[in-house]
């Protein structure tokens, strides 16, 4: 089920950002889906769906924001790291 929500703003919001009201709309759901995807409330597949992007251009988007889309837990590390030592 599709769900929408309202934000209010003014001609002064455009005007600032210079942006059509309709650049301002997809703007503003990627970089809510950025958002929640950089404090891990999202997966990038879930937050790429809520802004309406393919998975691989959203993560693209997500360099381009600043957000590093590699950040392995302590536990993934001790994983690789004991399988690269297998290998050696």
């Amino acid at each position: 089920m599709a769900r929408s929500m309202t934000i209010d703003y003014g001609d002064d919001v455009l005007l600032a950002l210079g942006l059509s009201a309709e650049e301002f709309r997809e703007e503003a759901k990627l970089l809510i889906a950025v958002k929640l995807c950089e404090l891990g409330r999202l997966s990038t597949g879930a937050a790429a769906e809520l802004a309406d992007l393919p998975k691989p251009l959203f993560l693209t988007k997500l360099a381009d924001y600043g957000v590093d889309t590699f950040d392995p837990s302590a536990e993934e590390l001790r994983r690789d790291l004991a399988g690269a030592r297998r290998h050696l």
